[in-house]
């Protein structure tokens, strides 16, 4: 099993930045990619962005590729997406998900990733 716990969240303003971490432990040799998706209230899930584990190539979505970005803290086993010029349409749950089995091609979707966080509250307010 892969445990995941996010960390980060809170209350912000417009136009404020904040960074979300995902530290990930249990079974780690297993994990091919990690990602994070967000969902708002009436909303369906949306993908934010995701890693591929070896070699560390980063997806993430054209909607938020100028705001968001994907990183690794290598040490620590730890996944982030630092998120700039927050706006209010950028309140969610934020989940990390781990998979073992996903690919470059599903990196993207939900239903590869088997582990779940709990979700970390972002709101940002106008």
């Amino acid at each position: 099993q892969v445990r995941l716990v996010e960390s980060g969240g809170g209350w912000v303003q417009a136009g404020d930045s904040l960074k979300l971490s995902c530290a990930a432990s249990g079974r780690l040799q297993i994990i091919t990619a990690m990602g994070w998706f967000r969902q708002a209230p009436g909303k369906e899930r949306e993908f934010v962005g995701a890693m591929l584990w070896r070699g560390g190539r980063t997806v993430v979505p054209d909607s938020l590729s100028g705001r968001f970005a994907i990183s690794r803290d290598y040490g620590k086993f730890t996944l982030e997406v630092q998120m700039t010029r927050l706006q209010s349409e950028d309140t969610a749950v934020y989940y990390c998900a781990a998979s073992g089995r996903t690919t470059i091609v599903t990196l993207s979707t939900a239903d590869p990733y088997d582990y779940w966080g709990q979700g970390t509250q972002v709101t940002v307010s106008s």
